[in-house]
């Protein structure tokens, strides 16, 4: 059974893990000049990032609760995070195309 405390430290990990896979895929959007690199490396590299900090916080921390298997708690601890950013990214955020940057001469 799951006690209050490890419910909201793992809610807290879930909202962390969703703002990184919302900047990692604004990242991506912004530096890429290719129509779908972004996609390919959002698609590769942050599900990486999203394991790298599940494997840290729920290995080496002991935050969250047993979710019943390995799939299950991949599934939420970076599927759903994942789904999540991109989806603010791409709904939320304005396009990095809409903003107006100054000219630079070097």
């Amino acid at each position: 059974m799951a006690t209050v405390v490890e419910l909201v430290l793992f809610g807290v990990v879930l909202i962390v893990q969703t703002l990184l896979a919302a900047v990692a895929t604004r990242f991506f959007r912004i530096r890429m000049n290719t129509s779908w690199g972004w996609v390919v490396y959002t698609a590769l590299l942050t599900p990486l990032l999203l394991f790298v900090v599940t494997l840290l916080t729920t290995g080496a921390l002991g935050i969250g609760p047993d979710l019943g298997g390995p799939g299950v708690a991949l599934a939420v601890t970076v599927g759903v995070p994942l789904a999540l950013g991109f989806t603010i990214d791409l709904l939320y955020v304005p396009s990095p195309e809409e903003y107006d940057l100054p000219d630079t001469k070097s």
